[in-house]
């Protein structure tokens, strides 16, 4: 791409704040006890990847609709992409919903409102419909005026319903819309900004009105003291920074009573109320009081719950997927497998299979002045391991 390329949700210098520094964080004691607590047991995997399909460029999302159908998507951070959003057909890409809303290039920016930009996610919400976040900023930089965006399309016609665009009260330049989830009845969607200053934006789709909260509260800050280290290397820029994305990963548990949330970088899980969310009334400092440290935490990326409650983390550290239970605090290897380079985003089948894609983040020039020290984007389905099996073994790929 000619655009600059500024590194992946960590524009404008993220602001650092302490654990404790707003009401509903947890005292400082308690944030350093956490810190140093171990979160995963030392357990053995028992399950395996399933490789999908891979890609000739960063894939980010996926979506699983509730009769099977798989969609992913590709973000403009490092070079054009010839689609955005896709559905994987017999082992093939077709672009989503049709051929013009992919049709947008850096070479021929077509209207930005209309078409897709730089999406970084999808979600399927089980009652027919997808929707596809687009914060429009390509190489996470400059945000392209009129483009942020979610849209909502009908799986059954492949149709464009309803598109909700974002103004800069919602997406101001150095934010990055990351991640979304949608209530039951699809009134409500929550997504994170994993941007300059991190914030949850939700959407009331009856009315139409979008409003950013927690913006550039503790609970949705970067933590630069915590460091990102894959494969034994640190990851830094060149100007020494190291990885710095606000509030990223996201869940509603099945009840729709709280939105799961946390920065890739940061030492605890948090939730609020979706009651909370969904009440203009607050004002910052009480929708900050709602924030509830659910446990602590460690960099990851992706976030799911299941039907029971339990939570899926994207381990980016660890080349793993790890669970922790409803009400427990510790943590459980799901599958490690060195393949999965920055497992990225979560999505769940309608047999309860889940998938995860792996954008190989660490892989990428930013924290490598070499250049990309090796470009490895899959789609995997997390599959139930046999005894005796060792993930790692290219034998699962059958």
């Amino acid at each position: 791409m000619t655009r600059s390329l500024s590194f992946r949700r960590a524009l404008l210098g993220a602001s650092a704040l302490g654990l404790a520094a707003l009401a509903g964080s947890v005292p400082a004691s308690a944030a350093a006890q956490m810190a140093s607590a171990p979160l995963a047991k030392p357990d053995a995997p028992t399950a395996k990847l399933e490789k999908v399909m891979s890609f000739d460029r960063q894939v980010t999302g996926v979506a699983v609709s509730e009769d099977g159908r798989v969609f992913v998507n590709f973000p403009r951070w490092y070079e054009d992409s010839p689609v955005s959003v896709a559905e994987i057909k017999g082992g093939k890409l077709v672009p989503y919903p049709d051929a013009e809303w992919n049709s947008y290039r850096d070479a021929d920016p077509k209207d930005p409102g209309t078409h897709f930009v730089c999406v970084q996610a999808e979600t399927a919400d089980g009652h027919g419909h997808l929707w596809v976040i687009d914060p429009a900023a390509p190489a996470t930089g400059f945000i392209v005026p009129g483009g942020p965006k979610l849209v909502e399309i009908d799986l059954k016609t492949d149709k464009v319903i309803n598109s909700y665009r974002f103004g800069g009260d919602v997406a101001p330049q150095g934010s990055y819309l990351n991640d979304i989830r949608v209530s039951a009845d699809g009134r409500w969607v929550y997504m994170t900004d994993s941007g300059a200053q991190g914030a949850l934006v939700v959407l009331d789709t009856e009315s139409g009105k979008a409003r950013r909260v927690l913006d550039g509260a503790t609970s949705t800050q970067v933590d630069k003291s915590v460091a990102v280290v894959v494969n034994g290397k640190e990851l830094r820029r060149a100007d020494g920074s190291g990885v710095q994305f606000a509030a990223d990963s996201i869940s509603l548990d099945p009840k729709g009573e709280y939105v799961y949330f946390q920065p890739v970088t940061a030492k605890a899980l948090y939730r609020i109320p979706t009651a909370a969310l969904q009440d203009a009334s607050l004002t910052p400092d009480q929708m900050s009081a709602k924030v509830e440290t659910v446990s602590a935490s460690e960099p990851n990326d992706g976030l799911w719950q299941d039907k029971s409650g339990k939570l899926y983390f994207t381990a980016v550290q660890k080349n793993a997927v790890e669970t922790q239970e409803p009400g427990a605090k510790e943590r459980h290897t799901l599958v490690k497998d060195p393949r999965l380079v920055w497992p990225d985003t979560f999505a769940e089948g309608p047999n309860a299979e889940l998938y995860v894609t792996n954008s190989a983040i660490s892989n990428e020039p930013q924290f490598n002045p070499k250049g990309w020290t090796e470009r490895t984007f899959n789609l995997w389905k997390i599959v139930p391991a046999k005894k005796g099996e060792i993930a790692g073994n290219p034998a699962f790929d059958k």
